[in-house]
């Protein structure tokens, strides 16, 4: 195996050592961090981003990839929003990011305590109530755009069945 030798100034020494704890050996930490150097920045050379998007409930924990984004919508209702965020990941996949807003429902005994503060005032009731759920965020990972059509509403599927056909980057010789 062949053998490098690696400069170190004083000031990041610590900064290695730490590595080396948390790798086991420098040479490993080393060679993950070159390897995932290399990895984004290729894409990034490709017209590629690091995504890094969350999912689950609440804060839920953060994933993340290499994509382009090729179109985003939403739909509301009385119980809630939806956003969608459909990405083309570096592999040639395509990565939908859903997420569901929290809901919010206002129950009370009359039609006026739902039209905002103003007929609250001087009118206050008993049996108000509400409820909230936390939102949800979920990453769906589908090898065709043809597979999105059941996630997704149909407007911003169009828009990402146009946008697939599209290079990520275009080179112009100008």
């Amino acid at each position: 195996m062949p053998n490098k030798t690696i400069y170190v100034s004083d000031d990041d020494l610590p900064l290695y050592k730490r590595a080396q704890e948390l790798a086991g050996n420098l040479s490993s930490a080393i060679s993950i961090a070159l390897r995932r150097y290399v990895e984004m920045e290729e894409g990034r050379l490709e017209g590629y981003d690091e995504i890094t998007v969350r999912v689950g409930r609440g804060t839920g924990r953060k994933q993340r990839f290499s994509g382009v984004l090729l179109a985003e919508g939403g739909r509301s209702s009385k119980d809630g929003y939806e956003a969608f965020k459909v990405y083309r990941s570096r592999t040639g996949k395509f990565v939908l990011h859903a997420d569901r807003r929290s809901q919010f429902k206002q129950n009370a005994d009359d039609e006026r305590y739902l039209t905002g503060w103003r007929s609250w005032v001087g009118n206050w009731s008993t049996d108000q109530s509400w409820s909230m759920a936390q939102g949800e965020a979920t990453l769906h990972v589908v090898g065709t755009v043809e597979e999105l059509r059941a996630l997704i509403p149909e407007d911003l599927y169009t828009l990402v069945e146009e946008a697939a056909e599209q290079p990520a980057v275009e080179d112009l010789d100008i």
